[in-house]
């Protein structure tokens, strides 16, 4: 439902065709709660695709720190700043290149002493839900690499020994838990206060925080969330006077602008696109593009929506950085598409070498993937030798051969012709044998 708000506010707001597009260019903050727990705003969910995970991810997130509050219900949990030791000497010798190379910068590590709280650092009502990675993510934000919590040791190089020592020191019970903490002087007592209040918070279930959204579909700790007493206006967006005459053009704007259904209408009566390219093309940041490039009618609209849809998306998901590539080097390559100055398949061929960061214009991108079109006098040559150098396949198999030529002629001719042209040379040329 919420997937299916953000889609039609999206729509709505690029019927006006008034805003920008472009990835960062709405940013979409989600409040979420589960269970009348505390409310977590989540920031920096830029795709809509990115909307459900985040949420399924969340709910079962505060839904797993509500059943972990319901066992530290009926523990008796009192941290005191008596808890909290020294525990440097001790971690001297120890073989953790964590410890180590925090002990080289001069740094303390201390230990936190929680009684009664054996297991429940690692406790996980779902997978990757524990109270251990959130106060793992509560130390970053003071600028701490990490915290280890007993329920996690030995590992990450401190052995058998080195718990023993601390747990000696800590002076534990058997159903006793404790957590290690490394850093500088300034930092560390700010770390292990909030370290402190987010244990004795975690029996209240799920804390009020601003989290932000991972490409995976996560939430990781960014801040606490501001109380009343530190709510505050915007200081960088001035006032903004709003006279009767923008009043009206924003009214009249409203109503002359289109639903939804006919845009999509209009994009398929004026293109020829089926719907579901219309749909995916005006839901797309190419729209205002896709219409500039069809401007001239020298490209085919299908081809062109195909490659902003298809071609740009499916290089984005290889990894290429779609930012790279600008709206003049897609206008460009279309105008030499148009003159016959390169084919269709090398349109793709040129868009994943200046993602890909190769080249920085279109020029550059022809010049070091050998991009242009090439005449019918240098691919029946191409072609002749190829049928030559194996005579025996043509032989043995006739036009079956085809198949295993077109994969030798591609890698030569990738981007320069058709294979739709080669297909059909090859099998003129065998048949004529």
């Amino acid at each position: 439902e919420v997937k299916e708000i953000a889609l039609t506010l999206g729509r709505l707001l690029r019927a006006t065709r008034m805003v920008k597009r472009g990835i960062g260019s709405i940013r979409q903050d989600v409040n979420i709660s589960v269970m009348n727990s505390g409310v977590v705003e989540v920031k920096g969910v830029q795709q809509l695709d990115q909307l459900e995970k985040i949420i399924g991810y969340e709910a079962k997130r505060q839904h797993g720190l509500i059943m972990i509050a319901e066992k530290l219900k009926k523990l008796s949990i009192t941290i005191t700043k008596e808890d909290v030791l020294d525990v440097t000497e001790i971690f001297k010798d120890c073989e953790s290149k964590i410890i180590q190379k925090a002990l080289k910068s001069n740094a303390k590590i201390k230990a936190i002493r929680v009684r009664n709280f054996s297991g429940m650092f690692g406790f996980e009502p779902y997978s990757g839900i524990r109270l251990g990675k959130e106060i793992g993510q509560l130390v970053r934000f003071f600028g701490i690499g990490g915290v280890f919590h007993s329920d996690e040791l030995p590992n990450y190089g401190i052995n058998d020994s080195d718990v023993d020592k601390v747990r000696k020191h800590l002076e534990l019970a058997d159903g006793d838990g404790f957590l290690i903490i490394a850093g500088e002087c300034s930092k560390l007592d700010y770390a292990i206060d909030s370290i402190i209040k987010r244990i004795q918070d975690a029996a209240n279930g799920v804390p009020a925080e601003t989290r932000a959204a991972t490409q995976d579909g996560e939430t990781v700790f960014l801040r606490p969330r501001p109380g009343a007493s530190r709510m505050y206006p915007e200081t960088d967006i001035p006032s903004i006077s709003v006279i009767p005459e923008e009043v009206k053009l924003a009214r009249d704007t409203a109503d002359a602008t289109k639903s939804w259904d006919e845009s999509i209408a209009e994009i398929q009566q004026k293109y020829g696109l089926n719907s579901q390219l219309s749909e995916q093309i005006f839901d797309s940041v190419y729209i205002e593009l896709f219409e500039k490039i069809c401007e001239n009618k020298k490209n085919s609209p299908n081809f062109v929506a195909s490659i902003l849809c298809s071609s740009i998306t499916n290089l984005e998901r290889k990894g290429f950085d779609c930012t790279l590539l600008k709206p003049e080097h897609i206008i460009e390559s279309f105008e030499l598409l148009a003159s016959g100055k390169i084919p269709k398949e090398s349109l793709e061929i040129i868009f994943e070498n200046i993602m890909s960061g190769k080249s920085e214009n279109v020029a550059i991108a022809m010049q070091s993937t050998d991009v242009s079109s090439m005449n019918e006098d240098e691919l029946n040559g191409i072609l002749d030798e190829i049928i030559q150098n194996n005579t025996e396949l043509v032989k043995k198999l006739g036009e079956n051969a085809v198949t295993t030529l077109m994969g030798i002629a591609m890698k030569q001719v990738r981007g320069k012709v058709s294979g739709q042209t080669v297909n059909v040379l090859l099998r003129k040329k065998i048949s004529e044998l």
